[in-house]
């Protein structure tokens, strides 16, 4: 499926080459798991890497912190943030409302070059399915779900999708959830859901899909052992 490229997240590292901004850079080195949550980001070696001084390299990592992507300890270093349980959860929270309500603006719309991406999307992920290919499929998750946003036609809900997505890092959570046996088709059928309910341009039920889809996703996030949930001691006896 051809991805709306230009609608994709900030850091979608498949856009990103090395002319790109080094905050681009860096953001997708922490979203794409090249940087593993709670690792040392090192400005000297990042410097070096990217071939400019350590002041640049200090100013895109400050904006990255404002993002809630990484936590500069004084005198320590810059780390990826580990973000906490309840973090993951209020992420998913938001994620369910806007994919929801963009669900809804482009049922209204009717058919769109959007929806017609989508319908291509799950049909490319049913091969993806039968090779159990989780890489393939997490790219397929990516684009199904910034190409249903994209067709939102509403640019504001654009805006603070790419920051929640950037914050819950989801394409590092997908390829983690997807290795978990029969996801891959639980999923593609969760997004044939939301399709079907798209081409019925029957709003309500295209939102709720949506909202089923992204809530089941976050139960199984949640549900991954290894997945890094909490530092705080409190929040990890609540789990």
């Amino acid at each position: 499926m051809q991805a709306i490229s230009s609608f994709g997240s900030a850091a979608d590292s498949s856009d990103i080459t090395a002319d790109s901004p080094l905050l681009d850079r860096l953001r997708a080195a922490v979203i794409d798991g090249t940087y593993e949550p709670g690792e040392l980001m090192p400005e000297l070696a990042l410097a070096q890497e990217f071939e400019v001084s350590r002041t640049p390299i200090r100013e895109a990592l400050k904006q990255l912190q404002n993002e809630g992507l990484v936590e500069i300890r004084p005198r320590v270093g810059t780390f990826v943030r580990i973000p906490t349980r309840r973090e993951i959860v209020e992420l998913f929270q938001l994620k369910e409302s806007l994919e929801g309500l963009a669900a809804s603006l482009l049922a209204k719309r009717g058919p769109t070059p959007e929806l017609e991406l989508l319908e291509q999307n799950v049909l490319d992920a049913e091969a993806t399915a039968a090779s159990a290919d989780g890489s393939g499929y997490a790219s397929l998750v990516h684009d199904f779900h910034w190409t249903l946003v994209a067709g939102a036609d509403n640019v504001k809900l654009l805006e603070h999708y790419r920051r929640l997505m950037n914050q819950l890092a989801y394409h590092r959570i997908v390829l983690r959830t997807v290795a978990r046996p029969g996801r891959i088709t639980a999923s593609n059928n969760e997004h044939r859901a939301v399709v079907a309910a798209l081409k019925q341009k029957d709003a309500m039920a295209a939102e709720l899909a949506m909202r089923q889809h992204v809530h089941a996703s976050s139960q199984m996030a949640l549900a991954v052992e290894d997945f890094p949930v909490t530092t705080d001691p409190e929040a990890q006896e609540q789990r």
